[in-house]
């Protein structure tokens, strides 16, 4: 699975680094995230339960961090496993562009790959919860930067997903 996006966050490109690096704001905003711990400058380990159609798991796993160019861009790379469920893995190449002095435009792009039950739910299925889940994290992420309104998308009237969690 491949996404890619841009999202407008109301608040500062410093203050959108801090908070993508900040284990207690990503908690906050991952949907069924139910632990993100930093466990070096560039790691984090994290549990986090999601739904895609009839398959519910709880998914640990690890994150890493690279390529970091603060407070510009990085690198996060992850994998995570949910048993019988099955495993993601993938990665995602962060860029922030200052818009403003109080909005900075995210971009992303995406590479995961999925594997076990949830690889036969099918691609359309797992597509949806992805966007789905990535409205909610940018609707998250937006309020923890002080924003009163929901994120939008960066180009208007196109809606794309993300990856549903930090740990694909």
């Amino acid at each position: 699975m491949q996404m890619n996006d841009s999202q407008r966050i109301p608040a500062s490109k410093e203050r959108v680094w801090a908070m993508l690096n900040d284990p207690a704001v990503l908690k906050q905003c991952i949907p069924g995230c139910e632990r993100l711990e930093m466990t070096s400058p560039t790691e984090m380990t994290a549990t986090v339960v999601i739904k895609v159609g009839p398959v519910k798991a709880s998914f640990g796993g690890k994150v890493t961090l690279s390529d970091l160019d603060p407070p510009n861009s990085y690198r996060i790379s992850g994998e995570g496993s949910g048993g019988v469920a099955g495993f993601a893995k993938g990665g995602a190449t962060v860029r922030l562009e200052a818009e403003s002095v109080d909005v900075t435009v995210l971009h992303y792009e995406v590479d995961a790959q999925i594997g076990g039950k949830l690889a036969q739910l099918g691609s359309r299925l797992i597509d949806s919860t992805a966007k789905k889940l990535a409205g909610e994290f940018f609707t998250r992420f937006a309020a923890a930067a002080g924003g009163t309104t929901d994120a939008a998308p960066a180009e208007a009237g196109e809606k794309k997903g993300w990856i549903a969690s930090l740990m694909s």
